[in-house]
């Protein structure tokens, strides 16, 4: 009798593959798209650096004049009892918040808005950064870390810097439990068995001589939870030629 499979698993919603939020320390993203920010700038003070199990970049805790905390991505050389800014009328340097029609083009920026006011979407992974590239009559183009290029609306927010962090990948695990756990605190499963590895009973690409899957890698479009892996609902397969 064989058992279910990852996908199906995954689902299920066991603890296995649940993230430990409460280990998270908070939500990153800007302060709220308000007046303040609007027509002029507010100020704030870093009060403290520190690590969340849930990012891989290190948080910044913003204290503003207002009275409101904050976690933000922390870019690389701020340092505790810095005063940053956030604004339409903030100066452009590494650390401050501005509209991205305010940014001059080939400045590095992070955690772009996808829309003005929802805290920032784009670009929050540690030792990464975007490029402003050119401007139109209301959208920015920016070139992403993939090297593609998006345009967003010039209201959406972004921070001035490169986030905190590079190298991060450089430093090895050295053991298989360090990586358990780093993949454990983002809900990710780890080791993974591939699944030409398993026995028929487990996987449908299980089975036969040698490690192939025997069938075609793409999924039929209404295959059931235990059929749908592989290469889903894939436009093209094989070879660029």
């Amino acid at each position: 009798m064989g058992k279910r499979i990852i996908t199906q698993r995954r689902g299920r919603g066991t603890s296995t593959y649940r993230a430990h939020s409460f280990h998270f320390k908070g939500e990153v993203k800007h302060r709220p798209y308000d007046s303040l920010e609007k027509e002029g700038v507010i100020k704030g003070i870093v009060t403290d650096l520190i690590h969340c199990a849930g990012h891989s970049a290190v948080l910044a805790n913003i204290y503003y004049e207002n009275g409101e905390n904050v976690f933000i991505f922390a870019n690389q050389g701020l340092l505790t009892t810095q005063t940053i800014s956030s604004g339409s009328t903030a100066e452009p340097k590494a650390g401050n918040t501005l509209p991205l029609k305010n940014i001059p083009l080939g400045t590095s920026v992070y955690n772009i808005e996808q829309n003005a006011g929802d805290g920032g979407k784009f670009v929050r992974a540690a030792g990464v950064s975007a490029t402003i590239v050119a401007k139109t009559q209301d959208h920015v183009l920016v070139q992403l870390p993939s090297k593609k290029q998006k345009n967003f609306h010039e209201n959406c927010r972004a921070t001035i810097g490169v986030i905190a962090g590079t190298g991060r990948k450089e430093k090895p695990l050295v053991k298989a439990g360090n990586k358990f756990h780093a993949m454990k605190a983002k809900n990710k499963l780890y080791p993974k068995t591939s699944g030409v590895a398993m026995n028929a009973v487990d996987h449908p690409f299980g089975s036969g001589r040698g490690r192939h899957i025997g069938k075609p890698k793409t999924p039929p479009r209404n295959a059931p939870p235990g059929r749908n892996v592989g290469s889903l609902k894939a436009k093209r397969t094989g070879k660029k030629r």
